[in-house]
């Protein structure tokens, strides 16, 4: 695997705008990015530096000289998801280079596609530049491209995600992150915070930190210190937490695992320096599930931890995913994760399925779930969850809360509060008084209705821009 270097490490890459019109008849290159937003965020990288190199970003096939795919190969059906869009660019463009999670395959990727022009895996960037330079030669123009203006990212203007550590050091037996994306690797703290910096000066209000494992950021650097504004700053995701606080954006958290420093961030967040926000991936409450998963099996001290952190910042809301019908699975245990759930109050919560995932130790693990007895046990959580969440919207009628504005049209402004990460959580709608409003804007709202996972509410006081 060929490493990053530093010209195309993000806090030191030029930052280009993908905005201005293409200049002369320099190549132009497509981008289908699938997966997490830490695929996402390696898409943002490849594009800053295509475009720093003088590359046009083409919004549709047609217009573009060759197609990147960067793919996921999580889920079966995130590698079936990947190839199918493989396929799709193929047969309208072409010209395609793979790259990302399930690049680490090559062998299964020409296999399906075998006139794709180049296999790279995940984080392999200069790889990937290597490919589109072969496949459509850029025209530099030396005077321009080394004076750019903004970076590269494909979420709106007004968030953007931070991703501080590659890879993963957990053997989870569903999972093949590890064995695609490597043992954790971890950012200097000098370098992550040099790129936050930059996204704020840029109009970033949302700083959403992601990796594999958050709270293990640094184990692998031995949290060693760099320095940061005359000052030495460790690798540590609370000393990163704190520093990334004193930027002037939301910094909300995700991918936590619960170990017992996170108690160290909580006051963090009670302080209003952090979002109080956790994503923390259970999984399950059973113990003997957790063990058959390869999971730490801490449930009951898990629920006194959550305890604690509540008492410490009551606002705290907790986002977490479980799998339900793992091999194995008893009714025993599955009703113990819906007692579980039931003390828990989670704010937010996902649920899958369990599904074999090619190369997963947990695949030949005997007493598989029959799929219907999967599809029943998802319908009884979800409907659990769906239960709590709805209380706990309704609870919120009445109080003043503060939301982030994400978009606004003819209808309203669709906002999300500091518990609601984008994509994945819910949505506190304004549809009265919102036409001043844009997004980005910071606002003070009123509850006034709600429904299981969204908020509608009456806007109080001007926007914070």
């Amino acid at each position: 695997m060929s490493l990053n270097p530093p010209n195309l490490r993000p806090d030191l890459a030029p930052l280009p705008r993908l905005d201005d019109a293409p200049r002369g008849a320099g190549p132009r290159i497509g981008m289908v990015s699938l997966g997490c937003p830490k695929a996402l965020v390696d898409s943002e990288r490849i594009l800053t530096r295509l475009r720093a190199e003088g590359y046009a970003i083409s919004p549709d096939y047609a217009g573009a000289d060759a197609v990147i795919v960067n793919t996921c190969g999580f889920l079966d059906s995130a590698r079936a998801e990947s190839l199918g869009a493989i396929g799709e660019a193929i047969a309208a463009n072409g010209r395609v280079i793979v790259t990302g999670c399930l690049g680490a395959e090559a062998e299964t990727i020409r296999a399906a596609h075998p006139a794709v022009l180049a296999v790279t895996g995940p984080h392999q960037y200069e790889a990937v530049l290597d490919a589109v330079h072969d496949a459509a030669p850029p025209a530099p123009d030396p005077f321009v491209d080394l004076i750019p203006a903004s970076g590269i990212r494909l979420t709106p203007r007004h968030y953007a995600y931070l991703k501080i550590s590659e890879g993963c050091n957990h053997k989870c037996r569903f999972c093949i992150i590890p064995d695609m994306r490597g043992r954790l690797v971890s950012r200097p703290a000098r370098a992550v915070l040099r790129e936050a910096e930059k996204l704020v000066a840029d109009g970033v209000r949302e700083l959403i930190v992601i990796s594999q494992d958050t709270s293990a950021y640094g184990v692998d650097r031995r949290h060693d210190a760099t320095l940061w504004r005359d000052r030495e700053i460790r690798a540590h995701i609370v000393e990163l937490a704190r520093e990334l606080g004193s930027l002037g954006a939301w910094v909300r958290l995700q991918y936590v695992y619960p170990y017992p420093h996170v108690r160290e961030l909580v006051p963090l967040m009670a302080e209003g320096l952090v979002l109080p926000y956790l994503d923390i991936p259970f999984q399950h409450s059973h113990p003997e599930v957790l063990r058959r998963m390869a999971r730490p099996a801490a449930s009951a001290r898990t629920l006194d931890e959550i305890a604690r952190w509540r008492a410490i910042c009551p606002d705290l809301a907790l986002r977490s995913t479980f799998i339900v019908g793992f091999p194995g699975e008893t009714e025993a245990e599955f009703a113990h994760l819906l007692d579980w759930l039931d003390e828990a109050q989670l704010d937010r919560v996902g649920c899958f399925q369990y599904e074999n995932v090619a190369g997963a130790r947990a695949n030949a693990l005997p007493d598989h779930v029959p799929a219907e007895v999967k599809q029943d046990r998802w319908d009884r959580f979800m409907a659990k969850a769906q239960a709590i969440s709805a209380a706990k919207m309704q609870a919120r009628i009445g109080r003043r809360i503060e939301a982030l504005v994400d978009e606004v049209d003819a209808e309203g402004a669709t906002c999300r509060t500091a518990a609601d990460a984008p994509e994945i959580d819910g949505n506190l709608f304004i549809d009265e008084g919102f036409e001043a409003l844009r997004p980005g804007d910071l606002v003070a709202v009123e509850v006034d209705e709600a429904a299981d996972y969204d908020l509608w509410g009456r806007l109080v006081a001007p926007p914070g821009r």
